[in-house]
């Protein structure tokens, strides 16, 4: 019986079809290849060359050279544990020995992943074209580069032996910790060679190159286990060792190097720097993708700033008499702020960064406590049309709270003073009549206007808020109060103005953005209002020390005395200091009177300010045009007559305010 014409129609149809397409895509490869083959990069006669990548490097704000990242140390592959090469290749590729540069069922499963799962993308990368990225410096992702990956993977096989390979790619791999190659992992984390690595240490490793950050033992000890476990799991299902030798490893923990060794940079401002460079390049770039960045610290203001902390916080401990040797002891941070641009100068994250890496410039969320209270009167003069010279009374308050036991703040000392304009107020820190002011405008008004001046930390809506009961950071309030020293113009702070890659070409470069957050009047009203903070005010050490500048700044105290804050700026530098134990027990001295900002944190502000100022010219803040000052008697609010000059205050109005004959809110 012959097939019916048809039939053959379709299965000619079929054919040709099928063999358009094969001829089409024949073609578009050689295409690609003719097109890709051009600006591949050349690829060195010994294998190994293809990992020696150029250090990254960190410059300050003078070019003078930070920090080097990526040191290796290679090692033959004689010298490496057989369970430490054999976990490696089960985790990353078992069928190395078999294939020629390409793993061809893994390549079609990843492919038809990609294409036929959206929001899926699986690797196929085998160690040979893992180890062609090397020649690679460009940090994007795309089909192209994929592809000219697996062209240079071939050749690398072509000419170099699967030993040469294997030995060129333990030697560049980076486990996290600052630790890449196999010899510098075995001795951050286990302090022994690549040679003495056991099973299940071996297999610990193995796991790291995944995610370094993720799977840090040193910091996520259980994490990497688990991962440790999956590794060994993966040897027995490729046959590298049995199960017995699997459940044998898994029951050992293995010990890490009890001092770890992870090229600490030994500058918490540098820490900070890395963490955020990994952020947006990823580990393998930063340890070795030989990239320079120009960081924004002044290196001798962050000597001075290192100085200045260490010598206020033995002056703390003398004050608290903390025996020599005796822990704990204050800690304490400092954040300096470059106020035209956002620009980090400075940042000290503690005492002694080898004692504790941990930085709490950026990390510790503290109580600020009244140095919160230039963003309540702020609020105060935006919302409710208050000023300088508005009057109210400092006396003793109760404010109802919805399910809650009413809040009856209290004054530093229990004393209440009666009737005060809003100037005196904050210049010798009432609370009662913060609490009064955030009562009138609710806590959301005074959390809007932190928020507007860069404070991201978790703000609760309560009226506490006005005595800063919610946790900042230093960086926060040194970013925060430089909007005040702007006239509401907010700066984002930033640790780096440009990144290159290995040849130069520019991967970003900062520009300066601003953005006009708060009324510039209102700002400088509250500007001057701290000014007379550390003329006259809570803040009077500063000048009690030498500091003869203008400048204004707020001091901060917890209830408890377990934070000490001041904040302060010039026109031109804003610097955040705070001091506290980290446990948060209080700080008082030998007898027993609590530790205020004043005395904690200021002479550690004005210490650093002195040092950091000297030699350049002196400025003052400037005027909004729309601004007048006004001599008022400090208790009604008037204006000052002949005979009231001595005991007058000057405050800052804007155009339309008026003083005297207001109604008491």
């Amino acid at each position: 019986m012959k097939p019916l014409p048809g039939i053959l129609s379709v299965f000619r149809f079929v054919f040709f079809s099928g063999m358009v397409i094969i001829c089409a895509a024949v073609i578009g490869a050689m295409f690609l290849v003719f097109y890709t083959v051009p600006d591949l990069p050349k690829l060195p006669r010994d294998v190994s060359r293809i990992i020696e990548t150029p250090q990254s490097i960190v410059y300050d704000s003078s070019g003078q050279v930070l920090m080097r990242l990526g040191e290796r140390e290679s090692v033959p592959l004689a010298r490496v544990s057989a369970d430490f090469i054999n976990a490696i290749l089960a985790t990353e590729d078992h069928l190395f020995f078999q294939h020629h540069g390409i793993n061809k069922l893994r390549t079609l499963k990843a492919l038809y992943v990609t294409l036929f799962r959206p929001g899926r993308i699986e690797g196929a990368s085998t160690i040979t074209q893992q180890l062609a990225k090397n020649l690679f410096f460009s940090f994007e992702q795309s089909y192209t580069r994929k592809f000219k990956e697996l062209l240079v993977a071939l050749q690398i096989e072509a000419t170099s032996s699967k030993e040469e390979i294997l030995e060129a790619y333990i030697n560049q791999i980076y486990f996290g910790a600052g630790a890449q190659g196999i010899e510098k992992a075995a001795n951050t984390f286990f302090g022994k060679s690549a040679r003495e690595l056991t099973l299940p240490e071996a297999a610990l490793l193995a796991g790291l190159p995944k995610s370094p950050t993720a799977y840090n033992p040193f910091v996520h000890y259980d994490r990497a286990m688990k991962r440790r476990d999956l590794v060994l799991q993966r040897m027995v299902n490729t046959g590298f060792i049995t199960k017995n030798q699997a459940a044998e490893a898994a029951a050992k923990a293995p010990l890490l190097r009890k001092e770890k060794q992870d090229a600490r940079s030994g500058s918490y401002f540098l820490d900070a720097l890395v963490r955020e460079l990994i952020q947006v390049y990823g580990e393998n770039v930063v340890y070795h993708g030989g990239i320079q960045v120009y960081a924004t610290v002044d290196s001798r203001l962050q000597k001075s700033a290192k100085m200045a902390l260490a010598q206020g916080l033995d002056n703390l401990d003398t004050m608290i008499a903390i025996p020599a040797g005796k822990t704990p002891r204050p800690q304490g941070a400092l954040v300096a702020i470059e106020t035209a641009t956002g620009a980090v100068r400075a940042l000290v994250g503690g005492r002694n960064y080898y004692n504790s890496e941990f930085n709490r410039a950026t990390r510790a969320r503290r109580q600020p406590g009244s140095g919160f209270k230039p963003f309540v009167y702020y609020s105060a003069f935006a919302s409710a049309g208050f000023h300088p010279g508005t009057v109210m009374t400092d006396q003793p308050v109760t404010i109802p709270v919805a399910g809650a036991t009413d809040w009856r703040p209290q004054n530093f000392g229990h004393r209440f003073r009666g009737d005060m304009i809003l100037k005196t107020a904050l210049t010798h820190s009432v609370n009662t009549i913060a609490a009064q002011l955030v009562h009138i405008t609710g806590p959301r008004a005074v959390m809007e206007t932190a928020r507007k001046c860069g404070i991201k930390s978790p703000l609760d809506d309560v009226f506490s808020i006005a005595l800063g009961t919610a946790g900042v950071t230093p960086m926060e309030m040194a970013q925060a109060f430089s909007v005040f020293a702007n006239l509401g113009r907010h700066h984002p702070p930033f640790l780096f103005w440009r990144v290159e890659d290995a040849f130069g070409r520019i991967l970003f470069e900062r520009i300066v953005q601003d953005r006009q957050v708060l009324d510039p009047a209102l700002s400088y009203q509250v500007v001057d209002m701290m000014k007379a903070v550390v003329e006259t005010g809570s803040g009077r050490t500063i000048k009690e020390q030498g500091f003869k500048r203008p400048c204004a700044g707020k001091t901060g105290t917890t209830d408890n005395y377990n934070d000490a804050w001041f904040t302060g700026f010039t026109p031109t530098l804003c610097t955040s200091v705070w001091t506290g134990f980290d446990r948060r027990q209080p700080m008082k001295d030998a007898n027993g009177l609590g530790i205020t900002g004043g005395r904690g944190a200021a002479p550690i502000w004005a210490d650093f300010m002195l040092q950091a100022l000297a030699g350049e010219p002196e400025r003052t803040f400037p005027i909004p045009e729309n601004i007048r000052f006004e001599q008022v008697d400090p208790v009604t609010g008037c204006q000052a007559g002949p005979d009231d000059i001595p005991k007058s205050t000057v405050i800052a109005l804007k155009t339309g305010q008026t003083v005297c004959g207001q109604e008491k809110p």
